[in-house]
Order: C-alpha cells, then sequence, then structure tokens
C-alpha cells in the first residue's frame, strides 16, 4: 500500500528530522529498514517518529558492520543520513562509499547548516537554524522576544519533510538517468524558503521587520487568538472583507467602530474591544455560534483534545495504534492508500528478517551474529 510501494530505503538512525523523514517516506508505503547501533534502548514503542520501520542493529566500528550496509546499498534505492559533515565518509558510509556499490542510488543528507560553507561543522538545533533563515524573527508578540514555534520550522517543516521531498524528486529522476545522486537538505535551507511569501511581502513593501504588528503575524485584531470566558482559546483569521462583515455580525460587534478593518493605527485598540467580547462566552458558545461559519475560525486546541474534535474524528487525521495516539499518515490518495503497519521497532528487532529479505543465507546471518556484527537472539 501507498504510492511508494517498491522502493527500499535505508535510514542511518538518528533524531528529529531524519527519523521524520523516514516515518514520511514509510507512511508513503516505501519499505524504510532503519540501521541501529548495538547498543541503543531496547525499547521504543512510543516513538511515533520511528513507526513503520523494520530495524536492523549493526555495529558500525567493525569494517564487517560497514560492509554489511554497503551490500544493503546495492539492492536499495535511496539512503540517508543525518550526522555532522563528513561523519558517514569517516566511517566508510559516504555518499562516494555507497554509490559506488549502486549507480542509481539517491543519498540523502540531513544537517542542520549544509554540507558546506563557515557555519557547516558548528552544532545547533531548530532554534538556530530557524535564527539564521529569518523565520525565528517574526514569530512573537508585539515589544516582547521572539518565541520559539516548537521544532516544527527547522527540524520537521524545513528539514524532514523537505529531505523526504528531495529524495522523492531525485528517485523520480534517477527512473530516466539510471543515475543516483546526493541530496543536500539544509533546515537553515528550509526553514528560510518556508518565508518566501514573506519576501514577496517585503519585496513590495508589505513587510516590517517590528514582529507583532503585521496581519499574519497577530497584529491585526482580525488574525489572532482570544481568551475565552473559561480560560480557553479560541483563534479567528477573518481577512476577506466578507469573512470580516460575518465576524462582525455573529460577534455583534458595533459595525462603525470596527469598519475601518485594515486601518493599521486602529489595530490595537479593535484587539482590546474584541478581547472583551470574546470573554462574555465560553469557548464552547463560541463554537456553537462561530464553527462552521465563513468567520475563518477554531477553537485553540491541545494536543490532548485534537483527536477527540468531531471534525478530526471523521476524517479520521489522528488514529490509536498499539495504545499510542498519533496523526495518520499525510497527505491522502485515493488509490494508493497510506498507512501505519505498526509502531516503532526494537533496535535490531528484524535484523535477522532484513537480511533475508536482502538475500543473506541463514550461514552468513550465522557469522555476522557471532562476530557480533548485529545482535545475538538474547539481544534482540
Amino acid at each position: 500500500m501507498g504510492p511508494l510501494q517498491g522502493y527500499k530505503i535505508i535510514e542511518l538512525a538518528g533524531i528529529g528530522p531524519g527519523p521524520f523523514c523516514g516515518m514520511m517516506l514509510s507512511d508513503m508505503g516505501a519499505e524504510v529498514t532503519r540501521i541501529d547501533r548495538i547498543s541503543d534502548n531496547p525499547r521504543r514503542p512510543k516513538d511515533v517518529l520511528n513507526r513503520n520501520r523494520q530495524s536492523i542493529a549493526v555495529d558500525l566500528k567493525q569494517p564487517e558492520g560497514v560492509e554489511l550496509v554497503l551490500k544493503l546499498c546495492e539492492k536499495a534505492d535511496a539512503i540517508f543520513e543525518g550526522f555532522r559533515p563528513g561523519v558517514t565518509e569517516r566511517l566508510g558510509l559516504g555518499p562516494t562509499d555507497c554509490m559506488a556499490r549502486n549507480k542509481k542510488l539517491v543519498y540523502g543528507r540531513m544537517t542542520g547548516w549544509g554540507q558546506e560553507g563557515p557555519l557547516s561543522m558548528a552544532a545547533g538545533h531548530d532554534i538556530n537554524y530557524i535564527g539564521l533563515s529569518g523565520a525565528l524573527h517574526g514569530i512573537g508578540t508585539a515589544g516582547n522576544k521572539p518565541v520559539p514555534p516548537l521544532n516544527l520550522v527547522g527540524d520537521f517543516g524545513g528539514g524532514g519533510m523537505f529531505l523526504a521531498f528531495g529524495i522523492v524528486c531525485a528517485l523520480l529522476e534517477a527512473k530516466g538517468s539510471g543515475e543516483g545522486q546526493v541530496v543536500d537538505a539544509a533546515m537553515v535551507d528550509g526553514s528560510a524558503i518556508l518565508m518566501s511569501m514573506f519576501f514577496s511581502f517585503a519585496a513590495a513593501g508589505r513587510f516590517n521587520d517590528q514582529r507583532g504588528t503585521q496581519m499574519l503575524d497577530g497584529g491585526a485584531h482580525f488574525y489572532d487568538t482570544y481568551e475565552t470566558q473559561d480560560g480557553l482559546f479560541i483563534c479567528i483569521g477573518s481577512i476577506e472583507p466578507q469573512f470580516y462583515a460575518e465576524l462582525v455580525q455573529r460577534a455583534g460587534l458595533d459595525e462603525e467602530l470596527f469598519a475601518p478593518q485594515l486601518d493599521t493605527s486602529k489595530w490595537v485598540d479593535l484587539k482590546a474591544e474584541l478581547q472583551k467580547v470574546f470573554m462574555s462566552k465560553t469557548q464552547a458558545q463560541w463554537c456553537e455560534l462561530m464553527e462552521g461559519s465563513d468567520v475563518c475560525f477554531a477553537p485553540v486546541l491541545s494536543i490532548f483534545e485534537a483527536p477527540k474534535h468531531p471534525h478530526n474524528v471523521h476524517r479520521g487525521t489522528f488514529v490509536e495504534v498499539d495504545g499510542v495516539v498519533q496523526p495518520a499518515p499525510a497527505p491522502r490518495f485515493s488509490r494508493t492508500a497510506a498507512q501505519i503497519a505498526h509502531n516503532a521497532r526494537a533496535p535490531g528487532e528484524d535484523s535477522e528478517l532484513v537480511l533475508k529479505q536482502y538475500g543473506f543465507s541463514d550461514m552468513e546471518i550465522g557469522r555476522m551474529r557471532e562476530a557480533r556484527i548485529i545482535p545475538g537472539y538474547s539481544e534482540n
């Protein structure tokens, strides 16, 4: 099942954006095999990012372990890693090493700063990459410091998602050319390209560097979150005139007072007035009055509330697998539906099965167990 069914992809296990890329590819039907370290924790079934993959544990400190991965590359369509530049080269698993075994192999690389550049060897995290790309600066309220948007923009939106996209693009190209290539996915690049629309605004003189003062950053009274009577929150995005008019009508606002929608000099005062109005009812009452209308309205739900909302329940936006509630695969396809086959496997849990799938004999597998290149039965 899934549109990527038939593709074999190797994942050198890492953290954050790498596993997210593996989840995206495996959710879409690719046969993704995670190469774990033998010393990794024995169980992690609740790690949503590692769902849908088989795991083989390999001792990459031994030349025979490196050779094992290179043999897997001979039959794979792609391999990806998320280490600092030069790490896999030192292991003997860099692009040159792997692609020498398979000229059609796509080699994906996930880093924060990219494979080259003055910062390429520096440590960093999501917050640093989106700080450098210009994305973090615009997130926050007026007069206050920037606010990290979890690690969604760098690690996942600008990182793992772009690596998955790049790998699929390279796989499509390889079908025609017969040759693989290296995909250099950097979180600073990915988060920068997520800012494309705002660079357009800036070029047109419609964007400044004062956070919390513009239409889409919470500066506008008609595009923001508001507290309700019961201490919960709702959000509105009534940008278009017809949607704004419906907000005014359904909230019972003073039409004359709220008429100058786009007069930025009045936004602060109108926001204060709108907050008073939203404090007059509970979140549930506002949902009853506005949800499903053209106000562009939604309750602000927690991670525990979102899976229970009727719309999400109807669409199956969230699913429960082996007791773990998690987002369902996305996007959706009309013929080749994606699915979650299982939650995360323990490191090395599928070692023997994977090796047999790649054509290794029982004798070869036994020798690797004896040499502790892969874990023995008691270590699975």
